[in-house]
C-alpha cells in the first residue's frame, strides 16, 4: 500500500470510529432547523466539536455571526472544506444541510488526525445562509477563500452526481407606490399600485416566451392591498431571474427591468427595485478534482448517474458557484433519498435524517477527505485543476465583479439549491 492509500485508509477508519458522534450531530441539526443568518445552535454545535478535537476556532468569521473557520497543516496545497447548515422556512432541512454540515465536519476531523503526515493544509469553513442571502459571497468579500488551492463540499440528493448542475440567479423586490383612494366613490383620485405590479407580472409572463432555454424568471405578489374598496397605494412582489452565466444574467435583468418600468408607466405609479446584495453564479466545476471524488465515492459503493442523461431543465442555483469562480471547486451530490424524492420537498427532510441520510453523511465525509488527500499529493491533479481554471480565469474575474452589489439587501438574496 502506497502513502496515498495508507492515508486514505486512516481517514476512513477515523470516520468509521466517529460515526455515532457524526450521526448525532446530523440529527441534532436536523431536529433544530434554523434559517439563514440565524444558525446559532448549528454553529455552536459544530465549533464545539472542533474545539473538542483541539482545533483552533474563529467564530463570527468573515463578516457573518454564524460563520466560523479553523485551519491546520503547515505546508503544501491548501484545501478548503465547506459546511452549510441553514434550513428552509416551513419545511426544515428539506435540502439536507444537516448532512452537508456533517460531511464537512467529519472530513475535517479525520484529516486533522493525520497530524504531521498530512500532506497539505486544510481550511474548514462554516458558511451560513446558502438558502437565502449568499453567505459564501459575503464571506468571500472578507477574504474567506483567498489563496486556497481548491475548495470542496458535498450536497445530498436523490441520486449520486459528479456535480450539481447550476445556473446564475438574482433576486429583486419590486415595490410600487401609487395613491390610495376610495375605489367606488373616488376611483379617479387613486393610482393603483397593484395594477402596476400586475401589469409588470403579465409583461414578464409574456417575456418568458422569448428567452433562452437556460433562462428562468419567476415571481410572486407578496403585498397587494388591504381591502377591495380601497385602491392599493402600495404593492410588492419578489422575483427570481436566472441565466446560464453572469453576462446573460445582466442582459436578462435589463429586459425584466423594462417590464417593471412598463407597469409603472402604464398606471402612473412609481416603482422601486431592491436587488439582492449577492447574485449566485453558475457552478464552474473543477473536473480533475470531481473525477477524483467520483472515483473515491465509487470505492465506497456509490453509483453515479451520467450527467449527460440529466434533463436540461434539472438546474438549480447555489452560492458555491461564487466560490468556484475564485478557486478550483467541486460540488458533487450523493443520494440520501430515492430518486423520485427531490430537494426542497417536505419528504426530502424526512430522508435527510434516515438511515440512508446517515450513510450519506459518512460516505460524503470519507469521499471529501480522500479527495483532499488525492489533491494534496497529486501534483498532476493540482496542475490540471489550475490549468482548467485559468482557461476562463479572466471571465471568472468579470463574473465575480458582477456578483456583489454593495447597495443591495442581504436578506433577500439568493435561492439556495433551488
Amino acid at each position: 500500500m502506497n502513502k496515498k492509500e495508507e492515508l486514505k485508509a486512516q481517514v476512513t477508519s477515523v470516520i468509521d470510529a466517529l460515526a455515532p458522534e457524526l450521526i448525532s450531530v446530523s440529527h441534532e441539526i436536523h431536529a433544530n432547523p434554523e434559517l439563514a443568518f440565524h444558525e446559532v445552535k448549528a454553529a455552536a454545535l459544530l465549533t464545539r466539536k472542533l474545539e473538542e478535537a483541539d482545533l483552533p476556532v474563529t467564530r463570527a468569521a468573515f463578516g457573518l455571526e454564524t460563520g466560523f473557520a479553523t485551519h491546520f497543516g503547515t505546508k503544501g496545497p491548501e484545501v478548503g472544506i465547506l459546511s452549510e447548515y441553514d434550513a428552509l422556512p416551513g419545511i426544515g432541512h428539506a435540502c439536507g444541510h444537516n448532512i452537508i454540515a456533517t460531511t464537512g465536519l467529519g472530513a475535517t476531523l479525520a484529516l486533522a488526525t493525520l497530524n504531521g503526515n498530512l500532506p497539505g493544509r486544510v481550511r474548514y469553513l462554516g458558511t451560513p445562509a446558502e438558502e437565502k442571502g449568499g453567505g459564501k459571497e459575503i464571506m468571500a468579500q472578507q477574504g474567506a477563500f483567498d489563496d486556497l488551492d481548491a475548495a470542496m463540499m458535498m450536497h445530498p440528493a436523490g441520486i449520486d452526481l459528479k456535480t450539481m448542475p447550476c445556473i446564475c440567479i438574482s433576486e429583486v423586490q419590486a415595490t410600487y407606490h401609487g395613491k390610495t383612494a376610495h375605489a367606488s366613490a373616488m376611483p379617479h383620485a387613486g393610482r393603483n399600485a397593484l395594477d402596476g405590479l400586475v401589469t409588470a407580472y403579465q409583461s414578464i409572463a409574456q417575456l418568458r416566451q422569448h428567452i433562452q432555454q437556460t433562462e428562468r424568471i419567476h415571481g410572486i405578489i407578496t403585498k397587494g392591498g388591504s381591502a377591495p374598496n380601497i385602491v392599493p397605494g402600495l404593492a410588492e412582489g419578489l422575483f427570481y431571474i436566472r441565466a446560464a452565466n453572469a453576462i446573460e444574467l445582466a442582459a436578462l435583468k435589463t429586459r425584466v427591468i423594462a417590464c417593471f418600468e412598463a407597469g409603472a408607466l402604464a398606471t402612473g405609479c412609481q416603482v422601486e427595485l431592491t436587488w439582492a446584495q449577492a447574485d449566485y453564479l453558475e457552478m464552474k466545476t473543477s473536473w480533475p478534482i470531481a473525477d477524483a471524488f467520483e472515483t473515491n465515492a465509487k470505492q465506497l459503493g456509490r453509483e453515479f448517474f451520467p450527467l449527460e442523461k440529466l434533463p436540461s431543465s434539472s438546474q438549480g442555483s447555489t452560492d458555491m458557484g461564487n466560490v468556484s469562480h475564485r478557486v478550483p471547486s467541486i460540488h458533487p451530490m450523493l443520494s440520501c433519498a430515492p430518486p423520485h424524492v427531490v430537494i426542497h420537498n417536505p419528504e426530502f427532510a424526512k430522508w435527510a435524517a434516515s438511515d440512508k441520510g446517515d450513510a450519506a453523511c459518512l460516505d460524503g465525509a470519507k469521499a471529501l477527505a480522500m479527495t483532499a488527500i488525492d489533491f494534496m499529493l497529486d501534483t498532476d491533479m493540482q496542475e490540471a485543476a489550475k490549468a482548467q481554471f485559468t482557461e476562463t480565469g479572466a471571465q471568472s474575474q468579470d463574473f465575480v465583479a458582477r456578483a456583489f452589489n454593495p447597495d443591495g439587501v442581504r436578506e433577500i438574496g439568493g435561492c439556495g439549491c433551488c
